[in-house]
């Protein structure tokens, strides 16, 4: 966002507005678009597993039933078991260091599902890619917290949040793309869609290690008087802290995982995420079952128009959410399109009618993903609770991609009505959850406004300024943040 004044202020600090905006577009430049990147193979390593569906995976594999829907759980499993530890190992080693490894891991992953030969060698392998990408999104998201203010952290991570639905255009496009091939060395068929984007990743890791950098301080393509004002600004909204970056304790953990706002907003997240990963893994299937007489490649354009649509969303709501720093009220109005497309769904038997649909949610079900953390981010203080709040959300969000495994089961196409009637009502719950959260957050503020300057000092006399500092969102100066 431009500052109008030359000079902007917060807690006590002055910065230079022309100083900022020369700052953010340095930082935009050198660390946006690489830990978007990052992502959008991180997603598509995810989901591609739905492209090679079409292309004769279950019968390759001799999966039966269900067993597809099995191989799809225990990626998620296994994703929200390690999500708090991977975000704290992230704060740990330095988000320098473990997004290029992690990103290196779980490529080495995608390449080896193209070798699988058995049910039993895809379920390890998704049940490792788990483990090697339960840290990525929450930890791009808490790596971008080190840079930017709350203000501008929403659009910030809706520019690399969009990676999620332009995988899903991108995946459908090199699905498309790779199967024209005969082979790709020794792999043929679904198994070159896996082979090919592994080794892509890996790629792109290796390169990522030599050019990411853990913090401001680290950076070094800022100068010695950017690195004080990236410092500075990240620590003017952080009530009672003495450094950006501090030392984990059980105090700050507690109070990032047990905010109002980090429950309230994970909740969202999981319920959203029902939604998004329905879409990610199921998408395919949907378009196999309004388009039977297509051929496969023409099924996989099929999926692209709608996450094109999905991307232009992610960037403009998240850049509103900036623009006027505020972002319950943008998770409650995500709602509404999702709602009237699973309508659709359910009542229309007219292809073109259900395919449209499919834009209607898909408009605007990925808007939370960038919301939610950047919600959790705002509404707390220290770098540690910061860290564990987004762990926590992210963690909620994929116990949701668990039950979306599970939403569109074989003997409920090609209709699909209990898969579409679920995702309805839970967005349905978003809708009053979020707009729940946003009365409760302004009464509370209005609660603490009333105390006076000498009850919110009694809140404080007999603390050490070590626990004044661990209080968090129960500081007496603390407001919520909608």
């Amino acid at each position: 966002m431009e500052m109008k004044s030359k000079f902007s202020q917060s807690s006590g600090f002055q910065f230079d507005a022309a100083a900022e905006r020369k700052l953010r577009r340095k930082i935009d430049f050198f660390i946006v678009p690489i830990v978007s990147l990052l992502y959008l193979f991180c997603f598509i390593d995810r989901s591609n597993i739905g492209n090679a569906r079409l292309a004769g995976f279950e019968e390759d594999l001799g999966l039966k039933g269900n067993d597809y829907n099995l191989v799809l759980s225990v990626f998620y499993i296994s994703y929200a078991v390690f999500e708090i530890p991977t975000t704290l190992l992230c704060k740990i080693i330095g988000p320098g260091w473990f997004i290029p490894l992690t990103t290196l891991l779980f490529g080495i992953a995608t390449v080896a599902t193209g070798f699988a030969k058995t049910r039993a060698q895809i379920i390890g392998l998704r049940f490792l890619l788990g483990i090697f990408e339960a840290g990525m999104m929450p930890g791009i998201a808490y790596y971008l917290s080190r840079w930017y203010r709350h203000a501008e952290l929403s659009f910030r991570l809706g520019m690399y949040m969009v990676m999620a639905p332009l995988a899903g255009a991108v995946g459908g496009l090199f699905a498309s793309g790779i199967l024209s091939l005969d082979h790709v060395g020794s792999l043929t068929e679904w198994r070159m869609i896996f082979g090919v984007e592994g080794i892509i990743t890996i790629g792109l890791a290796l390169i990522t290690l030599a050019t990411l950098t853990n913090s401001p301080e680290s950076a070094f393509w800022l100068s010695v008087e950017e690195k004080k004002l990236a410092i500075d600004r990240v620590k003017s909204e952080r009530i009672a802290q003495d450094a950006v970056i501090d030392k984990i304790n059980w105090a700050k953990l507690k109070n990032g995982m047990l905010n109002p706002v980090t429950i309230s907003t994970a909740f969202i997240f999981l319920l959203d995420n029902i939604v998004v990963l329905g879409i990610s893994f199921f998408l395919p299937t949907i378009i196999r079952s309004i388009y039977p007489e297509y051929g496969r490649v023409h099924q996989q354009l099929l999926t692209v128009p709608p996450y094109v649509v999905a991307a232009f969303f992610v960037l403009f709501v998240p850049w509103l959410a900036s623009h006027y720093d505020t972002r319950q009220i943008f998770l409650f109005l995500s709602c509404p399109l999702v709602i009237i497309g699973y309508a659709i769904l359910i009542k229309s038997k007219d292809d073109s009618v259900r395919y449209g649909a499919i834009f209607l949610t898909a408009s605007s079900a990925f808007i939370p993903g960038a919301l939610s953390n950047a919600q959790v981010s705002a509404n707390t203080v220290s770098d540690t609770s910061r860290s564990i709040a987004i762990g926590t959300n992210v963690m909620f969000g994929y116990f949701g991609g668990l039950i979306a495994t599970w939403t569109y089961l074989p003997w409920d196409g090609p209709m699909y009505p209990i898969g579409n009637g679920l995702n309805l009502a839970v967005a349905s719950g978003v809708a009053v959850i979020s707009l729940g959260g946003l009365v409760w957050m302004k009464y509370d503020n209005k609660r603490r406004d009333r105390k006076s300057p000498a009850e919110r000092e009694e809140e404080l006399s007999g603390l050490t300024h070590d626990q004044i500092s661990d209080l968090d969102f129960k500081h007496p100066d603390f407001r919520w943040k909608p």
